[in-house]
């Protein structure tokens, strides 16, 4: 690839697009919701923000000084990444910390992008993120879903008109923004009937003597304040 053909690459992923208009952004919050609301469409789709919590724990331990050994991803959407290093500190707090927030932040993240008018760069920045994702992969099935997710992203960035990108792009992030609140809620409940004693909020009120019920109500002010935030970018209010 010659240096005209890179430059216009770039300006092509650097480049803005025109915003789209109100009732198609409209039209990808309801696909959001439904992918995200009914329990049917939510068993699968939960997969994706599985792969962002799965990445913001191991986002962070890498960030933090930690040595990331590698990331399982399973059909029922759990997963599970696996760090060394210190068990205990700033670092740990920060990594527990990451997996319910992750989806949420990435979608403040998007919708921002999107408000500026990045389409593409936002396309291509997951690429790149789910290409570094693959590499600490461990199981089949996550480098499965990881790669069909990576390949969703590339074919509509390459091959679709920008209006189709538009639409992709905006039903993300807010799949992301919405998709970041249930998990919360879910983990919730599981704890108010004795179950996930392993989970990110038990993990961070043992390292922290913090109460878990107090984490719980940090990751809800996370992920409703994303949602907030992140709907106000992609109104255009």
């Amino acid at each position: 690839m010659n240096d005209t053909a890179l430059g216009d690459l770039w300006d092509r992923v650097t480049g803005t697009q025109p915003d789209p208009s109100l009732w198609l952004v409209t039209v990808t919050v309801a696909v959001a919701l439904a992918a995200v609301v009914p329990r049917s469409a939510w068993l699968l789709s939960r997969n994706a923000v599985t792969i962002a919590h799965e990445g913001g724990h191991g986002l962070v331990a890498l960030l933090s000084g930690r040595r990331l050994d590698g990331i399982r991803l399973h059909s029922d959407t759990s997963g599970l990444t696996v760090s060394r290093g210190k068990p205990t500190g700033i670092g740990m707090i920060l990594t527990a910390a990451a997996g319910y927030t992750a989806p949420s932040f990435l979608g403040l993240g998007g919708a921002w992008l999107l408000a500026a008018g990045h389409i593409t760069l936002l396309l291509w920045g997951a690429i790149a993120l789910l290409g570094a994702m693959l590499v600490m992969i461990r199981n089949a099935y996550g480098v499965l879903t990881v790669v069909a997710t990576g390949a969703a992203f590339f074919l509509v960035s390459w091959l679709t008109q920008p209006s189709v990108q538009a639409a992709f792009a905006y039903a993300v992030v807010w799949f992301l923004l919405l998709g970041g609140v249930r998990p919360v809620f879910e983990l919730q409940r599981k704890r108010r009937h004795g179950g996930a004693p392993d989970s990110d909020a038990d993990q961070l009120a043992r390292l922290t003597n913090v109460p878990a019920a107090l984490w719980l109500f940090l990751f809800h002010a996370v992920t409703l304040s994303s949602l907030i935030g992140g709907g106000r970018w992609l109104l255009g209010l």
